[in-house]
């Protein structure tokens, strides 16, 4: 159900099922539009005519929330959404009405998502709970906000579970020249990596590179897409972030190991994809490797902390290496403030000197 076009005449028109705010199923048909997008604008003003209701039961207004975000956000961040709206929400809110659920349902549903488990039997982690809460907080912030819901039960009620920062694991260079010395006999593994070693690139940037976002003259490639499979599809998308969009100068090295890959190995198309691999081949091949180099394992994210790593010992700046990686240099402050040499003492001893006037 949604919106079709006539073949006979050009128009469009409007067929959908839709739940009222009595949690009714109804249908709703209407025909004449000039475009596809009146078409859409007008299902649009009309489920929230009928279903702007904050008696309406939750399940209802999941279907409205989804109707309204989908549109705005990446394939793969809605289905991670989705996934806990369906399985760890719903199942609970869906027969209540908006309007009822007070903060005290919202701790009674926080102390039963703690004792799941996941398919393994391991409790969830904090961060994990505090995703899922996250979620069920911004759909009521949502609601209150579009919706006229008068507050937010789940801000009321407060977060479970903390952010855990994960370990920050890196390979030294003598780590990483080990590893890559055991991955020649793979050549596309071995160029995968030595392009996420170099340049710091996401894995996901990494799998969508095709030929032509490489200028060997100019000794850069660029970054303005990455690679996501989703249902067994293949999906090429926008990167992470707007300043993920960025141009990465290569040590020349690297350009050179580049076009002999490019040259011996690969033959297709400039707009096809390089490393035609999945995450889960280049995983095993991180296993694989650094069991032959006898080198701690790391996840292949790890690789860009040890990028950075590197930058940071060779004495780049915090601004220099955000600009390379597609961050905020705020954010490689925060994220790497460890890394970078202490200027404490340094501070310490000037201070020192103009307090006793020796300046």
């Amino acid at each position: 159900m949604g919106v079709f076009k006539n073949d006979k005449n050009g128009t469009w028109f409007v067929q959908f099922r839709y739940t009222d705010w009595k949690g009714e199923r109804q249908q709703k048909f209407k025909r004449g539009f000039a475009t596809k997008r009146e078409a859409q604008d007008w299902e649009r003003e009309f489920l929230m005519k009928k279903q702007a209701d904050v008696t309406m039961l939750f399940s209802a207004y999941a279907e409205l929330y989804e109707r309204d975000i989908k549109p705005r956000l990446k394939e793969n961040t809605w289905l991670t959404k989705e996934s806990i709206i369906q399985k760890k929400i719903v199942p609970y809110f869906g027969k209540r009405k908006l309007c009822d659920i007070t903060a005290k349902d919202v701790i009674e549903w926080q102390n039963e998502i703690r004792n799941l488990t996941d398919k393994g039997g391991k409790s969830y982690s904090s961060t994990y709970l505090k995703t899922v809460h996250n979620q069920l907080s911004a759909m009521f912030n949502h609601a209150v906000r579009y919706y006229g819901l008068k507050s937010n039960p789940a801000a009321i009620a407060g977060n479970m579970g903390v952010e855990e920062r994960k370990e920050m694991l890196f390979w030294t260079l003598e780590e990483y020249k080990k590893f890559s010395d055991v991955m020649m006999d793979k050549p596309l593994s071995y160029y995968a990596f030595q392009m996420l070693y170099w340049c710091g690139i996401r894995e996901g940037e990494l799998l969508a590179l095709t030929p032509q976002d490489f200028d060997f003259e100019a000794e850069t490639v660029s970054i303005n897409k990455s690679y996501q499979r989703l249902k067994g599809r293949d999906v090429i998308t926008t990167p992470k972030t707007k300043k993920s969009n960025r141009t990465i100068k290569m040590p020349k090295f690297l350009c050179e190991e580049m076009q002999d890959f490019l040259g011996m190995y690969y033959s297709a198309g400039a707009e096809d994809r390089i490393f035609p691999v999945s995450k889960s081949y280049l995983h095993h091949e991180m296993d694989r490797g650094a069991e032959e180099a006898g080198v701690k394992r790391i996840r292949i994210h790890d690789l860009r902390h040890s990028h950075v790593s590197l930058l940071i010992e060779m004495g780049f700046t915090a601004l220099a290496i955000a600009d390379r990686l597609g961050h905020e240099s705020i954010e490689v402050t925060y994220r790497y403030a460890h890394l970078f040499p202490t200027k404490q003492t340094e501070m310490a001893n000037k201070l020192d000197s103009l307090g006793k006037g020796d300046f």
